[in-house]
């Protein structure tokens, strides 16, 4: 009798240890589409936001189509528990996001891709007025696209991302606005020289990248949220980002003192409590 008391006591300790159970199987949705720098780094950080939080898990990335809006509803949908975008009011209700912005602004940041041979085009340009004048290319479902609408541009939305690219090689829009976050990685991946950055001109808006969580996994985002906040005061985050990025951001066509920044507003960004 000792001996199967002794034995229970010791099963009920182990079950009650942290470290008994298998790693929690965590459900990432992952875009079918070419995958970037920004990726990379997003899943470094997810994973190492993680650990310093010690909340161990297993990720299992499940392939999604690449529709922002649709990928979000599938957090909900038992399909995915984790996922990465820009913010809106809209998708700050159809997941839990994490209120730390993970890209640090620069994905307010827009360098305007266009055909090298409309680049003249844009030396005149002063304002937001003078840009109206010409047509962005956004998807269709992106907050970006909303922004720009409200802002008097221009702007037509495509379902395609990499249609994109070529509508602007093709010359059927003026400019594809793209973070600066985004944009090295993609021009050295299309590899055409038709593909610019115009010079010493951009967009700017205020908004923010977030880690959002299905609903049904409260723990995931306070643990996550722990994790990137304490990598932030340990100064690993910073020094992660430097690491993708300072290259990239250093090798932007704008000059310091000679370069136009056109602000536009967004009535969508609601800065968020730091308790997800």
């Amino acid at each position: 009798m000792k001996q199967l008391t002794a034995v229970a006591f010791l099963l009920i300790t182990l079950m009650c240890s942290p470290n008994v159970y298998a790693d929690t199987v965590v459900n990432l949705a992952v875009e079918q589409r070419p995958l970037y720098k920004r990726d990379d780094y997003l899943n470094e950080l997810l994973l190492k936001a993680l650990e310093a939080a010690q909340f161990p898990v297993k990720i299992n990335k499940v392939l999604v189509h690449p529709h922002q809006q649709r990928t979000l509803l599938r957090l909900d949908a038992n399909q995915a528990d984790i996922y990465w975008s820009m913010t809106s009011p809209e998708r700050e209700q159809l997941a839990i996001a994490v209120p730390v912005p993970l890209f640090k602004g620069y994905i307010g940041k827009r360098a305007l891709l266009t055909k090298r041979s409309f680049l003249p085009r844009f030396t005149q340009l002063k304002n937001k007025r003078d840009l109206a004048q010409f047509t962005a290319i956004q998807g269709h479902d992106w907050p970006d696209t909303k922004i720009l609408a409200q802002n008097g541009l221009s702007v037509r939305p495509l379902a395609n991302y990499q249609a994109m690219f070529s509508l602007v090689i093709a010359g059927r829009v003026d400019y594809f606005p793209r973070s600066f976050i985004e944009v090295m990685s993609e021009l050295e991946q299309i590899n055409d020289e038709r593909l610019v950055i115009v010079p010493d001109v951009y967009i700017s808006y205020p908004t923010a990248f977030y880690f959002f969580v299905s609903h049904r996994k409260p723990a995931l985002a306070k643990a996550l949220l722990k994790g990137l906040q304490t990598m932030q005061a340990s100064g690993e985050f910073d020094e992660m980002f430097n690491r993708y990025f300072a290259e990239g951001l250093a090798s932007l066509p704008f000059k310091e003192g000679n370069t136009l920044e056109i602000a536009l507003e967004n009535e969508y960004f609601r800065p968020q409590k730091k308790e997800p």
